[in-house]
């Protein structure tokens, strides 16, 4: 009788940007295989890349919790429940836990706020802010912890200005986003944090509808007055947009910032780059961390035949991104950081439908942050062993708590 694996995704210690040991095994076994999670159940695992945007894309598949999306712990699935009971729909994280159609009517209702032409015009400001944030560095004593000092300030700032969300709210809504994707969040605490954004979003959205402005909200807003959303939908939309658009990018800032200061001349290579060499940099990057922690759940609604194996209707999959962005099948060596890779067809923003609605603004950001913390700052060095980094273990968006540098 075949023993099928538990599912695993603890990173080890000596390797921490790299995918979870377990995880890196299954992909050898083949790029679909069984796995047991914590109460018995099985579920796919997909981590083959080809197999990973085959799942996505299928039109078979679901990301609703209530058709039965994998649970990956105790604490989860009470936190999911108890979201759903919840009769008014507070704090709901919107149309990214919705299927065709309903999800599609939803999304195309901010994808103009993130058009790469409307994004690009973001840049200069965008830039603005980074350089702020590196006067304030440069101009106090170091070592300072990069998290707390650029990573996590700028995307707060450019998703604030973007939204119509006061930036003086940052404190209050980056604790609350903290709690909403920290994985051992108990179901209590985790339903407070969504229902403290949402009634804070829902109370913003009334003043918008009042004294409308220039962004994203206000636009909400005037949906809101002609009746094609409900204020609670908007709501909905805005929690989701607000901590998805500063808590990923500043992880990545993070990451991409120690696996630069990791290797020099890879830093090198970047700071001397053109705006081209620079974006292909970044993509490496997303490849190389994925800071997607565990897989993309979805389940079969028929069944599918995936790699010569059929997942039955009803049944789990886990399409785990930073495995499949490790393929050796499509990046040779993936397992070494290379800013000259062409690495645009990593699946960091997911694949399909659910494909990450910001990747634009976050790419912009990123090709911002690295050459700014670089070229600024030539001498950026690392205050502190990696193994005295707090990473986040605990997240479904991985990264780390502090970062300490110098100069």
């Amino acid at each position: 009788m075949t023993t099928i694996p538990e599912y695993d995704i603890a990173r080890s210690a000596a390797c921490p940007l790299d995918p979870a040991p377990a995880m890196r095994a299954r992909q050898e076994e083949g790029p679909l295989t069984r796995v047991r999670l914590w109460d018995g159940t099985m579920a796919w695992l997909v981590t083959g890349h080809a197999e990973h945007r085959a799942v996505l894309a299928h039109p078979g598949v679901s990301v609703e919790p209530a058709r039965g999306l994998p649970r990956l712990s105790a604490v989860e699935a009470a936190a999911m429940e108890a979201m759903a009971a919840r009769e008014d729909g507070a704090g709901g994280i919107s149309f990214i836990l919705m299927d065709d159609p309903e999800h599609a009517r939803l999304r195309r209702m901010v994808t103009g706020a993130f058009t790469v032409r409307r994004v690009e015009a973001m840049r200069p400001a965008t830039q603005r802010i980074a350089d702020d944030l590196v006067d304030a560095m440069l101009a106090g004593p170091g070592p300072v912890d990069l998290v707390e000092a650029f990573s996590l300030p700028l995307p707060s700032l450019v998703i604030s200005n973007l939204l119509g969300v006061p930036y003086d709210d940052h404190e209050f809504f980056q604790a609350n986003s903290r709690t909403i994707i920290n994985r051992d969040s108990p179901a209590e605490v985790r339903g407070q944090a969504q229902y403290a954004l949402g009634a804070y979003l829902y109370t913003l959205l009334g003043e918008k509808l009042a004294r409308p402005g220039d962004d994203l909200l206000s636009g909400l807003a005037e949906r809101i007055a002609a009746g094609e959303l409900s204020q609670q939908e908007a709501t909905q939309m805005g929690v989701l947009m607000l901590f998805a658009g500063h808590e990923t990018t500043a992880n990545m800032i993070t990451l991409g910032a120690l696996a630069l200061l990791r290797q020099p001349d890879q830093a090198d290579a970047l700071r001397k780059g053109d705006d081209p060499q620079v974006a292909a940099a970044v993509e490496e990057l997303l490849r190389y961390l994925t800071i997607t922690h565990g897989g993309l759940r979805r389940v079969a609604l028929e069944d599918l035949e995936i790699a010569g194996q059929v997942i039955r209707a009803g049944e789990g999959i886990l399409a785990v991104n930073e495995v499949a962005n490790r393929d050796p099948a499509v990046f040779p060596d993936p397992d070494r950081l290379d800013v000259g890779r062409n690495a645009r067809s990593h699946v960091t923003f997911g694949y399909g439908v659910h494909q990450c609605l910001g990747q634009s603004l976050a790419r912009m950001e990123l090709q911002v942050a690295y050459p700014t913390l670089l070229r600024r700052i030539p001498s950026l060095a690392l205050a502190a062993e990696v193994g005295q980094i707090p990473f986040k273990h605990d997240g479904f968006v991985y990264g780390a708590y502090e970062l300490p540098v110098t100069w």
